[in-house]
């Protein structure tokens, strides 16, 4: 439910690209993943014999680099400096804006903190900080839904890193049923849109022990 780690799946899936997985438990600071990176934090991509490369921003510039070309009209970065730019803006949105204001709140208080001990913050979730989630949302469907109907995609004509992060942050909150789609159907039909892509199917195949997602989560036509 790391939505950052979520991105830089779709990314790859873009790129047709197959990686293993390693699921990290972040509050444990793990020795050997804080050789990875220091600051403790996912998505890490490992790429052998000797590249790490950490951070959702900092792998997506790395794939577009070495992979990107070959993407030809598909590339996820494309354009002239201003759309490139656009493309850049709109990442920062989703995957820090948005997180901090919605995601971060809704997967910490829902799901993490059914894994941690008392001492750690465990228990259940924090209902207030739950509502401030929900209704900050709402601005960011409506966002979401002024774009999806002034563009082809979410930052311009082709489809990008701008989509991926969107999508990759409001599939974490769809997993638990925290998206209002009757409210904005340039949004909802913006979001089946990707969510029908090839690179989406194994994202709609995850599942949260004993927290089965919302029923319309897998469902491409809701």
């Amino acid at each position: 439910m790391c939505p950052h780690s979520r991105f830089v799946r779709l990314a790859l899936g873009e790129f047709g690209l197959h990686a293993d997985l390693i699921e990290e438990r972040v509050q444990d600071r793990r020795h050997d993943f804080l050789m990875l990176n220091p600051a403790g934090a996912t998505p890490v991509l490992v790429e052998e014999p000797r590249t790490v490369v950490v951070g959702a921003g900092p792998i997506s510039e790395y794939l577009d680099e070495t992979r990107g070309e070959a993407l030809g009209h598909a590339r996820l970065i494309q354009g002239d400096p201003a759309e490139r730019a656009e493309v850049r803006r709109l990442m920062d949105w989703f995957n820090v804006k948005f997180f901090t204001e919605v995601t971060n709140w809704l997967v910490h208080e829902k799901v993490t903190r059914r894994y941690l001990s008392a001492q750690e913050g465990g228990g259940g979730p924090d209902m207030d900080a739950v509502r401030v989630a929900r209704a900050n949302i709402r601005t960011h469907l409506s966002y979401i839904g002024w774009l999806a109907g002034s563009r082809n995609w979410l930052a311009g004509n082709h489809l990008s890193y701008a989509d991926l992060a969107a999508a990759a942050q409001l599939s974490c909150a769809d997993y638990l049923g925290d998206v209002p789609w009757a409210e904005n159907e340039n949004a909802k039909n913006w979001y089946a849109r990707i969510k029908s892509r090839p690179c989406f199917r194994a994202l709609l195949a995850d599942r949260i022990a004993g927290m089965n997602p919302h029923p319309v989560y897998a469902d491409l036509d809701f």
